[in-house]
């Protein structure tokens, strides 16, 4: 196996390579300044927003949101493999791609599961044409009347009944049963060795925004349980990030007017093969954050699609609580409910592609669905009913991260509690928490019974961890703005910021370290070290935000935030030290450590003690 890549010469690579050329030669640009401008390509528009920045090595667009480096772009606008990508600009910079020998890096390993899984997902795709009892799977599908036109363009295949057949198909040995394993695809046994866990299941196929297969469903023939199963956890799949059916609706649609969120494969399948492509599906647990940030990059508008029973107004209760979260201006959250007894694939065929797309273009709007809600059994003619929605709608509301939404949010509680808008939006820290309301009668799901008395009581907001969260993300968006910020972060900083409670805090101290250890690494370099990774499309992100200064004042906001930062860190590390100690589990040098802090904090000279 080839070696790694050396991190080094990635690094130089972004830095020698101008993203505008590598843009440039597949999209047209006009110049802007220091910047280019042209049309986005991973969105139809007809006014530019896409802007390339050479001099800091990114693009973004203010339409969509997409950003990224040379290599980030080669990988989602060419779909290159990362290798290829990085032999793409190496090309272009007329160097050779070293390698180091011996070394087998990360890539290396998720490109080795890549190839297992999509080796999988063709021996399911043929069993399905030629197992000897691969009539019931047959027989189940066309009674779901799907075509085999449609099976095949969602790569829908069979896992025959047994517990050896995927690594004998495959061609055994240890090495590919440890891949095998890593990939879900077999689960190991407690006395050793492995079992197939798909067996006798109708197998869909989960494709990641490049096309390739990280995991699968299975649907059970019979009436085993669990009814659906999906891939666990793995290296490549994260079922808490990713689509069924994400892949073929971007194949479909270039710019989609909506997308719909809906809750099974079948409803996605059935939805493609009468006309509507435009749908996705959740794999098997609640809409997150996440999936609605996937999918307004491909559209404005989300429809969330739910049964009308029970079930499903629960579960839509959690998703538009959840949709809050990634509500930014410029898209929108709609809420369907289904006539009771069907589901998406069965309405669809009932009444046809334009009827239902005609009921999907009546769904409830978010902000409706949300205010009626959270109004169930108030009379607004009270004042004290009026009060309580407003106590129960606030912690919602802060939520929101588009400004101009939650305004006009705020707007509209304004015009049903008629209080003035500015008192509801004054110290929201200081209304109830969004799982407990804290108004007592309402409960967390507003379709459940009443909650215990304790869920009821009134608790102060989370409103510490959140600011606590955005220091460090501004922290970290300053810092890729200007890396050189690291090299006067003195080590008790960063040791610190190790301890600091909010994931992007420890983000921050890791980035701190790794400018520490290479002075003069530029952004784009920085962010390539983070490519294929989870904090990848967050620092991105964080990288492409506008910030309204430069120079000085910049570095002195830095400062500022590190400081507090580093007080939050070491106040934590004080807290798991006391913890320790009062609980016995304290170990040699906790009191020490843990008394040295605590001076600290309060000011007083360790020596004069």
């Amino acid at each position: 196996m080839a070696g790694r890549i050396p991190q080094e010469f990635i690094n130089d690579l972004l830095d020698r390579i101008d993203v505008s050329e590598v843009i440039g030669a597949r999209l047209e640009l006009k110049r802007a300044g220091k910047e280019f401008k042209g049309l986005c390509p991973f969105h139809g528009e007809k006014t530019p927003s896409f802007h390339v920045v050479p001099e800091k090595g990114f693009y973004h667009c203010f339409g969509c949101g997409v950003h990224g480096t040379a290599l980030t772009f080669l990988l989602e606008h060419d779909r290159l493999e990362f290798v290829q990508a990085v032999e793409t600009l190496a090309s272009m910079a007329g160097v050779e791609v070293p390698r180091e020998a011996g070394v087998v890096r990360k890539n290396d390993r998720r490109s080795a599961l890549f190839a297992v899984l999509e080796r999988a997902d063709r021996w399911f795709q043929l069993q399905l044409r030629q197992h000897p009892e691969r009539a019931r799977a047959v027989e189940y599908l066309k009674g779901r009347g799907l075509t085999g036109a449609t099976a095949k363009h969602f790569g829908i295949g069979y896992a025959p009944p047994g517990y050896e057949n995927l690594l004998k198909a495959l061609g055994g040995g240890q090495a590919l049963e440890q891949q095998l394993i890593e990939a879900g695809l077999l689960a190991s046994r407690e006395s050793g060795g492995s079992y197939d866990r798909f067996r006798d299941r109708i197998t869909f196929p989960i494709r990641d925004g490049r096309g390739r297969t990280i995991g699968f469903g299975g649907r059970v023939l019979g009436d085993g349980q669990p009814k659906y199963l999906n891939s666990p956890e793995t290296p490549v799949f994260h079922k808490g990030r990713e689509l069924y059916g994400l892949w073929e609706c971007r194949q479909a649609l270039r710019d989609p007017e909506r997308v719909l969120l809906v809750e099974g494969y079948m409803d996605v399948v059935g939805l493609s093969q009468a006309g509507v492509p435009e749908a996705c599906a959740a794999l098997g647990t609640a809409a997150t954050a996440d999936h609605l940030e996937k999918l307004f990059r491909l559209a404005p508008e989300v429809v969330l699609c739910f049964d009308g029973d029970a079930a499903g107004r629960r579960a839509a209760w959690k998703a538009a609580q959840l949709a809050l979260d990634a509500l930014n201006d410029g898209v929108s959250v709609r809420v369907l409910f289904l006539p009771d007894g069907e589901d998406p694939d069965s309405l669809v065929a009932k009444e046809g592609a334009e009827a239902f797309r005609a009921r999907v273009a009546q769904a409830e709007a978010l902000s409706s669905y949300l205010f009626r809600t959270l109004g169930e059994g108030l009379d607004l003619a009270l004042l004290d009913d009026r009060s309580r929605l407003a106590h129960r709608a606030r912690p919602l509301l802060e939520r929101i991260p588009g400004q101009l939404v939650k305004t006009l949010m705020y707007q509209r509680l304004a015009e049903l509690t008629a209080l003035p808008q500015g008192a509801l939006e004054a110290a929201p820290e200081q209304a109830a928490p969004v799982d407990a309301y804290g108004d007592g009668p309402f409960p967390a799901d507003p379709h459940d019974g009443e909650p215990p008395l304790e869920a009821r009581r009134p608790q102060a907001a989370p409103a510490r961890g959140r600011v606590r969260r955005e220091r460090a993300e501004r922290a970290l968006a300053l810092l890729l703005k200007r890396p050189d910020l690291a090299d006067a972060v003195p080590e008790t900083a960063l040791l610190a910021l190790s301890e600091h409670r909010s994931e992007a805090g420890q983000l921050l101290a890791e980035l701190l370290t790794i400018l520490q250890q290479s002075p003069g690494l530029s952004a784009s370099a920085l962010l390539g070290r983070y490519v294929g990774t989870d904090a990848h499309e967050r620092l991105l992100s964080l990288a492409s935000a506008p910030l309204p200064f430069e120079g000085s004042a910049l570095s002195t906001e830095f400062g500022e935030l590190l400081g507090h930062l580093q007080v939050e860190g070491e106040t934590e590390k004080r807290r798991a030290l006391l913890e320790r100690i009062r609980t016995g589990q304290a170990q040699d040098g906790d009191l020490e450590v843990f008394l040295a802090l605590k001076r600290a904090a309060a000011g007083v000279d360790s020596q004069s003690s």
